[in-house]
């Protein structure tokens, strides 16, 4: 049975807990992003956080839970997905984040992405994460279709987003391709075509 977390959303610290839970985290992220998962020490991240390293033994365990931790700490924030008045403005906005976060130097997003391969805790809580994160998005394609830009009908929320991040991903991760500043809006714009066309449209039951 492996070590749950040593925190969650729903037992935040406080006081000194959460600076030295801070201070951490941010090294977490620092160590990370300049040196990849397979760098990611208990020691190396105690050090550049000026915490004694059995502080975050005691606390964390191994570089899995500081990674489950960090995760954690990522749904915790208060993000909102975008409102820009119409379907293809909010994926395009949607993209545009995704795109700056794995297009930025060192990336912090795409050396998390690298060590949920490492860590079997860190794969699951990303996969909570994004679970969460595409559920909060879905209500991009409910006012799409309060607005009548999308039918009326069962559309696949979940296929139509991921249709429309996935080719950032695509390019940016995969292809390593030069920075395009048109790609958030052009996997948009095929996305909405794709939806409104019914693509995304999911069958439903007979008799409902």
């Amino acid at each position: 049975m492996t070590n749950p977390p040593a925190t969650s959303p729903d037992r935040r610290p406080g006081g000194r807990t959460a600076r030295i839970r801070a201070q951490v985290l941010d090294a977490v992220r620092a160590e990370l992003a300049e040196g990849g998962p397979s760098a990611l020490t208990m020691e190396g991240v105690a050090k550049r956080a000026g915490v004694h390293r059995a502080t975050v033994y005691r606390r964390w365990r191994d570089v899995g839970g500081l990674l489950v931790d960090l995760i954690d700490a990522a749904g915790e924030l208060d993000w909102q997905p975008p409102d820009t008045g119409s379907l293809c403005g909010d994926l395009t906005a949607l993209n545009q984040e995704i795109q700056e976060s794995l297009v930025v130097r060192p990336s912090f997003a795409v050396a998390l992405m690298a060590a949920s391969f490492h860590f079997d805790r860190a794969a699951r809580a990303q996969t909570r994460l994004w679970t969460d994160r595409y559920a909060q998005c879905e209500i991009l394609v409910e006012r799409a279709v309060e607005r009548g830009e999308l039918p009326a009908r069962h559309t696949d929320a979940r296929a139509l987003l991921i249709a429309a991040t996935a080719p950032v991903y695509h390019q940016v991760v995969l292809l390593r391709a030069e920075f395009d500043p048109h790609l958030p809006r052009r996997a948009a714009e095929m996305a909405v075509l794709a939806a409104e066309a019914g693509a995304f449209t999911a069958r439903r039951p007979e008799g409902v």
